[in-house]
């Protein structure tokens, strides 16, 4: 579809409901409809919105593969993601059929870093393990040994994965008193590491076996899957906690719930689960772990930031520019 040709009043599909501000501004601009009972569509109905959309705007939850998008037909021309990651979409499908793809990046890093850090502290000093223990009603005051969790101060954190988000959180790190340790594709430039005092580990096992607690913050891609595997979680030792707020499929979680219930290691905060929002029920017996319902980016302010690119994006499109959040090959 060439520039002259995309409509001035797109058809745009949401696939669940948004903040009520950005439902409205996006009935003012476009022809809008979104999810009327903000429930996932099932597969039958995502390729219906597809069909009849010259705008998908998915979110997470749902998976675009190659075979949605090849069965979408001609009139699909933009799939504008609500939110950063984009493992859920079929990327190579979509550049084959012509299509473009944005995400919105950048507007969910604080919230997200607040929520890494919220985990940090919580597990290794039991925080949600005490606030069950008062609502049960069997907390029979405060003794020298109840409750016991351990110190952040002096604690080694190694943050897998050092962009917007792993910055974020080594920068509120260090008034902790945690020392930031990191592995990454790339190293960041020496003035970077400087300001974050952070040290680079180019090999990922090495840097494992050598810290307190790791924080996942990594995309998930095909070299990123299962990343945090039995022999990885092997490396961390007793001592050590795991904080996963990137996405489920990073860590091999059956190999992760075998770790926390022999106390291989010591704990874990976890905003997201491979099965999503499945949850594996072992998971839910087990004391050492602090579960979340993939809440890391749930602000209002979050929420507003992720619509307005998302508008931004979907009005450069139609104005025949390129959007500034399109996804590049780089993301495959």
């Amino acid at each position: 579809m060439a520039a002259t040709d995309r409509p001035p009043h797109p058809r745009v599909v949401a696939t669940r409901r948004l903040t009520d501000g950005i439902e409205a501004r996006m009935a003012e601009l476009f022809d809008f409809v979104s999810s009327p009972d903000d429930q996932p569509m099932d597969r039958a109905a995502l390729a219906t919105a597809m069909a009849g959309a010259d705008v998908l705007v998915p979110t997470i939850a749902d998976e675009i593969d190659g075979d949605l998008i090849r069965g979408a037909g001609p009139r699909l021309r933009l799939i504008a993601n609500f939110g950063a990651g984009v493992d859920h979409i079929d990327l190579a499908a979509a550049r084959a059929a012509g299509i473009v793809v944005t995400n919105t990046p950048g507007v969910l890093t604080e919230d997200t870093a607040d929520m890494a850090l919220a985990l940090i502290l919580s597990v290794p000093r039991r925080l949600a393990e005490g606030e069950k223990l008062v609502r049960s009603g069997r907390w029979a005051g405060w003794s020298p040994c109840g409750m016991l969790g351990h110190r952040i101060g002096g604690k080694r954190l190694g943050i897998i994965g050092m962009g917007r988000i792993g910055r974020a959180i080594a920068r509120r790190a260090a008034p902790f008193g945690l020392s930031i340790a990191y592995h990454n594709r790339r190293r960041l430039p020496a003035a970077v590491e400087a300001d974050l005092a952070a040290t680079y580990y180019p090999d990922l096992d090495a840097m494992l076996a050598d810290v307190d607690i790791v924080s996942i913050n990594c995309p998930h891609t095909r070299e990123t899957h299962r990343l945090i595997d039995a022999r990885r979680l092997g490396l961390l030792g007793r001592h050590a906690y795991l904080i996963n707020i990137a996405r489920g499929e990073i860590v091999a979680e059956a190999a992760l719930i075998d770790a926390l219930a022999s106390g291989a290691i010591a704990g874990a905060g976890l905003d997201v689960f491979e099965q999503e929002p499945a949850v594996d029920p072992r998971l839910l017996g087990l004391a050492n772990v602090v579960l979340l319902p993939h809440m890391g980016s749930a602000t209002f302010e979050g929420r507003i930031a992720t619509g307005d690119k998302t508008i931004a994006n979907i009005r450069a499109w139609i104005d025949g520019h390129r959007p500034p959040d399109q996804v590049l090959d780089g993301w495959i």
